[in-house]
């Protein structure tokens, strides 16, 4: 006896069947593609690497650090002794710019701080998130270069992260420190390069220290 097929009801044409399975492939494909997306397109790496907003005073590392010759810690005061860099005071500028171009249009903004009292709103580039604890001074105090997390920043017109300073990123130098140490007169050096190997600087300079970076998350999560 023949089945009787009479009731069955084909909202698509019959040949449509063979779809199904590059339906569900594609389906599955852009599931994936989206996840990878997500997590690529909001990682550090992306949204933080180049960072480079615009200030309210056009400072130019460049001339200042580059050409004549102003070291990180004169207006980084806080660099060696604290946890914090420190952003320059207004009258760190006014040392210089009382005298040095003190009509210039571009330093308006400093003027008027010099003269209100109130700080230049100068927007942070390298912002951590409040629950990570970086301590500037155990860094610098032990031959880590302010290149190794801010670049080049010597020859930047406009700073930006140059780094992207997550976890991973933290966590792959302190598990291999070497490569970023450096004999701690040379910390403010950007343009300095090591005469050797800087695998085996590292090496003799991390046993000469007695330097050991923790790996436990509350050296950076307190």
């Amino acid at each position: 006896m023949k089945e009787d097929k009479s009731n069955d009801i084909f909202i698509f044409p019959k040949w449509t069947e063979v779809l199904r399975p590059g339906i569900a492939v594609a389906a599955l494909g852009g599931l994936v593609y989206a996840s990878l997306l997500v997590f690529l397109g909001f990682s550090p790496e992306a949204t933080d690497v180049g960072y480079m907003p615009t200030q309210p005073v056009p400072y130019s590392h460049a001339l200042h650090v580059g050409q004549l010759g102003l070291d990180c810690r004169y207006c980084h005061t806080g660099v060696e002794s604290a946890a914090h860099a420190s952003i320059p005071p207004t009258q760190t500028c006014m040392n210089c710019h009382a005298k040095v171009r003190a009509e210039s249009e571009k330093l308006i903004p400093v003027r008027e701080s010099n003269a209100t009292g109130m700080p230049v709103p100068w927007i942070r580039v390298h912002d951590l998130p409040d629950y990570v604890y970086f301590d500037h001074s155990a860094h610098v105090r032990r031959g880590v270069g302010c290149v190794s997390c801010h670049g080049r920043v010597d020859t930047m017109e406009v700073v930006y992260q140059a780094e992207p300073l997550s976890m991973g990123w933290c966590l792959d130098c302190h598990r291999n420190p070497e490569r970023h140490l450096r004999p701690v007169e040379m910390v403010t050096r950007l343009d300095w390069v090591p005469e050797d190997d800087q695998l085996v600087l590292g090496a003799r300079l991390r046993e000469e220290h007695g330097i050991d970076p923790k790996e436990t998350c509350n050296t950076c999560h307190r």
